[in-house]
């Protein structure tokens, strides 16, 4: 069976200037691979009418299908559909439910109708009009040489509505497409090249249909188990048989069986044992209690925090005592140990996570250099601690900090 390619393009100089970031491209990238269709390139253009030409050659050479995001708006920097009116031919002309839906939405906010948003409703008559119920511009559906190009708003809320209403039904119905199936292991505390070499044997007894792919993020080893079959039944039992035995190789590694946050696997466990928790964060400065609240239903056990991020704020609200700040420091053993029985009392939880470390650039010292991080987990009658040394700028450090408090207290309810 034929694998279905897409391009991804996405157009404005602000994205190239790094002023915006790209988020719709991973969107819809999981979109496509949910439906079958591999997305194989990305490329980002500016607000220039060759670029996106040249673009729209290339990726149409390429791939079966090009989506593209971006200058749809009403303004004069929103070139894209005068572009592709003259590489796909035809006139504007008027779009009655588009223009409809426009006035209706200024009516009800008692905004004046200008021209260039009645001009929004304007569409080449070469395309299909696919009707924007987010906002007032259309996504625009054509075809040229047996290839797909539809073009969308590069806002994210609307993008997604098109997408999932629109555009990915549509492509559903045009391609027979083989089944693509993923499923990830998520493991901590071995290095990438380790991994590896453990999974030498496993890797090269995979069929040519399965590839397994390391993806690394802040202490976190993602393996990514790819299948590209036609029978959609064969290919979930083959892809069974071959998680399960990379799972049993890598037993005493994993966190989760799911490509998730590590809020959201923390949080799931705290349900599951109908816990409550909460963090005393000094150098981390909330980020934990960010990462879990972010997760929707947290509230069900999540408590608080106490972001002691001052030597005072660790003696008055979690009742460290100041003799263990001057005798071993705000970064030592003893220090979390006293914060996390602190947000124990506190906080009223079951369990805590409590942080104190030097983030860098500055701080460090011979005996606890930038990157040193002292962890404490546990509840009322058993509290760990443990040691952590990393070695990045002030913002990984932060990062690989938070990730390691959440999966130390992972492995703590799971004794």
């Amino acid at each position: 069976m034929e694998k279905i390619l897409a391009s991804i393009i996405t157009i404005g100089d602000e994205l190239l200037i790094g002023q915006t970031v790209d988020t719709n491209s991973a969107w819809m990238g999981r979109q496509l691979n949910d439906a079958g269709i591999w997305v194989q390139r990305r490329v980002a253009v500016g607000d220039d009418r060759e670029a996106i030409v040249r673009a729209l050659d290339e990726e149409g050479k390429l791939s079966h299908i090009v989506l593209i995001t971006g200058g749809l708006g009403p303004t004069a920097d929103d070139i894209t559909k005068p572009v592709l009116l003259g590489y796909f031919g035809g006139k504007l002309v008027q779009d009655e439910p588009t223009l409809a839906r426009l006035m209706s939405f200024f009516e009800a906010r008692k905004l004046p109708v200008l021209e260039r948003n009645v001009a929004q409703a304007l569409v080449p008559d070469s395309c299909t009009v696919l009707q924007n119920m987010r906002g007032t511009a259309p996504g625009m559906w054509f075809e040229k040489e047996g290839k797909i190009y539809v073009s969308m708003p590069g806002v994210p809320h609307e993008m997604k509505g098109l997408m999932e209403s629109e555009v990915i039904p549509r492509l559903q119905e045009r391609f027979t497409t083989p089944t693509l199936l993923h499923h990830t292991l998520i493991t901590y505390g071995m290095g990438e090249s380790f991994v590896a070499e453990r999974l030498t044997g496993f890797e090269a007894a995979l069929p040519p249909h399965i590839k397994l792919a390391y993806l690394p993020s802040y202490g976190l080893l993602k393996l990514r188990l790819t299948s590209v079959s036609p029978g959609k039944t064969s290919a979930a039992t083959e892809m069974k048989t071959a998680f399960d035995t990379l799972r049993s190789l890598l037993a005493d590694v994993a966190v989760a069986e799911a490509d998730e946050p590590m809020g959201v696997i923390l949080g799931k466990i705290l349900l599951e044992k109908g816990l409550t928790a909460g963090t005393a964060e000094s150098c981390t400065g909330g980020n934990i209690a960010g990462q879990i609240t972010a997760v929707p239903g947290s509230s069900r056990y999540f408590k608080g925090s106490v972001v002691s991020y001052a030597n005072e704020t660790k003696m008055n609200l979690l009742g460290v005592k100041a003799a263990t700040l001057e005798q071993y420091g705000a970064v030592s053993e003893q220090t979390v140990r006293e914060m996390a029985e602190g947000a124990l009392k506190t906080l009223n939880v079951d369990c805590v996570m409590a942080v104190s470390g030097i983030m860098g650039p500055d701080g460090g010292s011979g005996e606890k250099p930038v990157g040193t991080v002292w962890i404490a987990v546990g509840g009322k009658n058993d509290i760990r601690t443990t040691l952590h040394r990393f070695r990045y700028d002030r913002s990984r450090n932060t990062d690989m900090t938070v990730v390691a408090a959440m999966n130390e207290l992972r492995k703590w309810l799971k004794l």
